[in-house]
C-alpha cells in the first residue's frame, strides 16, 4: 500500500516504502548496522547475556513458553541496535504487539475492502499504540542520543537531521519487523528442531557455519511473510514454463513466497526437504525469497539468524520436552504466520 501513503509531509521519506536514489542512499548509510561482521563483533556478547538471563529465569520454572521468551528476546536485541534503550523491555514488547491488532482487509480493492466502521477501527488501533510508542520509547531514546550519541540507528537519524516524526516511523519499522518475524522464526525453528531428533543432534554439535545452514534450509521452508507485493511501474514482459505475458503499469503482483522457495528451479530437486547446504544457482540467496529480493531486501538477515542461533542453542542444550504444541494462525497485516502456547519444559 506504500502508493497510499502521503508524500511531501517528512524531510525524509520512510525507507520501507521509498524507492530510487534517495533509498539507495538510505540503504547504504544504515547497512554498517547490519553487516554480517558488525552484527556478530557489536552484538553477539549482548545476545548472550539476553538468553542466558531469559532462559535462566525459565530453568527456576522448569520451562518456558517460547512464544513469550523469544519475544522479550528479539525485542531487547533489536532495541540495541535501533537504539531504544531508554525504557523497559518488557512493556515495549507489549506495546510493539499492540500494532498488530488491525483489522482485516483486502489489498485488491482500493478501499481495502473496510467500511467505514472498520477504517475507525484500525486509525485508532494503529494511533493509539504508536502514541504510546513515542511517548515511552522513541522519545527517551531521541532525548538521550542528542546528548551523547552512540553506534546506533537513532543516533545516525538524529545526525543526518530527522525529525521526531521521521524518527518515529523509522523506529516502527525496524522495531515491528525486528520483533514480529524474529520471533515467530525462533519458535519455527526450535518446533522443526524437537520433531526431529537427528536434526536437533547434528545441530547441537555442528559448528556455526552449519548451523546456520541449517537454519536458512528452515527459514527457506518456512518464510514468515509469505506474500510480498508489489505495484509494476512500468511494462514486465514475463516467461515461464514455455508462457509469455506481460505485467502492466498499475498491475499489482503477488510474489508467493513460499511457492518460490519451493521451485525446483530455483532451489534444485528435492525442494521441499530439509537439505542444509544444498547446492544453489548462482545469485539465490540460502534463505530463498524469505528476506525479499533486490533493492527492498531485509537488511536484517544476519542478524536476525544469529540472534535466533545464540538463543536456540542455549534452549535446545536444556533437552527442553514439548508439553503442548503451538497454535498456528495467520496475521494479514504482515501476510505471515504465528505460533502461540509452545510450551517446553526440562
Amino acid at each position: 500500500t506504500a502508493e497510499a501513503i502521503p508524500q511531501g509531509y517528512l524531510r525524509h521519506h520512510p525507507i520501507l516504502v521509498s524507492d530510487g536514489p534517495q533509498h539507495d542512499e538510505q540503504r547504504r548509510k544504515v547497512a554498517r548496522f547490519f553487516a554480517p561482521t558488525v552484527v556478530a563483533e557489536r552484538y553477539t556478547t549482548q545476545m548472550e547475556d539476553c538468553a542466558d538471563r531469559l532462559l535462566g529465569a525459565a530453568d527456576a520454572r522448569g520451562g518456558c513458553r517460547l512464544d513469550e521468551l523469544a519475544l522479550l528476546y528479539t525485542v531487547e536485541v533489536t532495541a540495541e541496535v535501533v537504539g531504544l534503550t531508554e525504557s523497559s523491555v518488557p512493556r515495549m514488547a507489549r506495546r510493539l504487539e499492540s500494532f498488530f491488532r488491525q483489522p482485516p482487509f483486502d489489498i485488491t480493492r482500493r478501499d481495502l475492502g473496510r467500511t467505514p466502521r472498520e477504517w475507525a477501527r484500525a486509525a485508532v488501533n494503529g494511533l493509539v499504540p504508536v502514541a504510546r510508542f513515542w511517548w515511552a520509547d522513541v522519545r527517551p531514546a531521541v532525548r538521550s542520543r542528542r546528548r551523547r550519541p552512540r553506534q546506533d540507528v537513532v543516533s545516525h537519524l538524529l545526525a543526518e537531521g530527522y525529525s521526531g516524526t521521521g524518527i518515529l516511523v523509522e523506529c516502527v519499522t525496524y522495531g515491528t519487523a525486528g520483533m514480529v518475524t524474529t520471533r515467530e522464526f525462533v519458535v519455527m525453528a526450535a518446533w522443526h528442531l524437537l520433531r526431529d531428533e537427528a536434526l536437533l543432534e547434528r545441530y547441537l554439535v555442528a559448528e556455526e557455519v552449519e548451523r546456520l545452514a541449517i537454519l536458512h534450509e528452515v527459514i527457506r521452508l518456512e518464510p514468515v511473510v509469505g506474500h510480498l507485493y508489489r505495484r509494476a511501474q512500468v511494462a514486465v514482459p514475463v516467461s515461464d514454463g514455455g508462457h509469455e505475458w506481460t505485467v502492466e503499469p498499475g498491475d499489482l503482483v503477488d510474489i508467493c513466497v513460499r511457492s518460490a522457495n519451493a521451485d525446483p528451479e530455483a532451489v534444485g530437486p528435492e525442494p521441499l526437504d530439509l537439505c542444509p547446504g544444498r547446492a544453489l544457482p548462482p545469485g539465490v540467496n540460502a534463505a530463498g525469497l524469505a528476506f525479499g529480493d533486490g533493492e527492498h531486501r531485509c537488511p536484517g538477515q544476519p542478524l536476525a539468524l544469529l540472534e535466533s542461533d545464540v538463543l536456540l542453542r542455549r534452549l535446545l542444550a536444556r533437552r527442553p520436552q514439548i508439553v503442548r504444541e503451538p497454535d498456528l494462525g495467520w496475521d494479514h497485516l504482515i501476510e505471515g504466520y504465528w505460533l502461540r502456547g509452545l510450551q517446553l519444559a526440562w
